[in-house]
């Protein structure tokens, strides 16, 4: 993922912003512990946004505690204190990142292809290790990049179609937070929205660079000009974004409720505005 789902954080009470930062610096710790420290690459906010969605719909809570940062030893971080619910998250931050890194060496060429082949060594230990602890993670993700990539060989250009492997793969990822099946269907639903949301954001702000690259963009492939472009995408995101509002208002989230409330109905249409400079 792309770090697309985050927090408007102009927008958050001290202490709801604290428990953010816990929970991320949370996930991190949660990497270098399981993964080694190269896994730490993977954080991102999307991830975060997961951990709490999966944490969120279960009644206990751990508590938290101040240790040493691992990345900062000069300075102390909030963690939690148990890291049961960061493991389905961290597996597939991890299995997300080998995946991408397979995919990067099979399209790049050059000094760029061989950089990704001379880090690959680091990172696949770490994802056996993944893939042993969540091998349906393994297989969701597995599906998604060999279906993008059959679009991308065919030079797909609908952003329909482009977008549904992201959308997919997260729908089946989201409804993993629960054993509940009023809430599994939910987070399906959550989880495509905010799936096409990260794809279409992503493809557009790539838009101009792909071209530069010959990389594969769908949007390559229209007509319109990049202003219709532009309006065309900031329509598709608002659905995506009323659409994952509206599957927030159904789960029956147990705790950090205004966390998750602000990243959905004030983060994901923020973090638009600013990536698109509207």
């Amino acid at each position: 993922m792309f770090g697309y789902v985050r927090a408007c954080k102009s927008e958050m009470r001290i202490k709801e912003f604290e428990m953010y930062k816990t929970v991320y610096c949370s996930l991190c710790k949660e990497l270098g512990k399981t993964y080694g420290p190269f896994a730490r690459l993977t954080l991102s906010y999307d991830f975060t946004f997961l951990t709490l969605l999966n944490m969120s719909l279960k009644k206990d809570f751990c508590g938290t505690e101040r240790k040493l940062c691992k990345c900062n030893p000069l300075k102390k971080c909030t963690y939690l204190k148990e890291g049961r619910d960061l493991e389905m998250p961290a597996a597939a931050a991890m299995i997300m990142l080998y995946f991408k890194l397979l995919d990067n060496i099979s399209d790049e060429k050059g000094l760029k292809k061989i950089g990704f082949i001379i880090i690959k060594p680091f990172f696949k230990g770490a994802y056996k290790k993944a893939k042993k602890n969540y091998p349906n993670i393994d297989r969701i993700v597995g599906e998604y990049i060999s279906e993008q990539q059959s679009l991308e060989k065919e030079l797909c250009s609908s952003i329909d179609k482009a977008a549904d492997p992201t959308a997919k793969a997260l729908s089946q990822i989201f409804a993993l937070c629960s054993d509940n099946e009023k809430d599994q269907r939910v987070l399906n639903r959550m989880g495509y929205c905010l799936g096409r949301y990260i794809y279409l954001l992503d493809a557009f702000c790539d838009l101009n660079d792909d071209i530069k690259k010959g990389s594969y963009n769908p949007l390559k492939f229209s007509n319109e000009s990049y202003e219709e472009k532009k309006q065309m995408i900031i329509a598709q995101l608002n659905i995506c974004i009323s659409q994952t509002a509206a599957a927030m208002e159904l789960l029956n989230v147990e705790k950090f409720k205004n966390i998750l409330d602000n990243i959905v109905f004030l983060g994901l249409e923020d973090t638009m505005k600013k990536e698109l400079k509207i």
